[in-house]
């Protein structure tokens, strides 16, 4: 897979706290806003979705998709970012 970009250096190196939802790597301003819409307004938010669906990668992209309209690299994006962070903190 790519280099992670500086957004998920930066949300993976510390805990989440009340981080938005738009701190999640893969997650900008048009997704932030759809999923903000859905009650999905922190990253501990969509993080507990994450964790509802086991961090199964197949079933967090496909609720990433019809929750927010995510395309396949912002899905991506935000999976491995949630999981590298879990792997670090969980």
């Amino acid at each position: 897979m790519s280099s992670t970009s500086q957004k998920h250096k930066d949300f993976v190196a510390e805990p989440m706290g009340e981080k938005t939802v738009m701190a999640l790597a893969g997650i900008g301003e048009v997704l932030g806003k759809r999923l903000e819409e859905k009650g999905f307004d922190k990253a501990y938010v969509v993080l507990g979705q994450f964790l509802v669906l086991k961090k199964d990668e197949e079933l967090f992209r496909e609720w990433l998709k019809d929750t927010c309209g995510a395309n396949t690299k912002q899905q991506g994006d935000c999976y491995s970012c949630l999981r590298e962070w879990c792997d670090s903190f969980l």
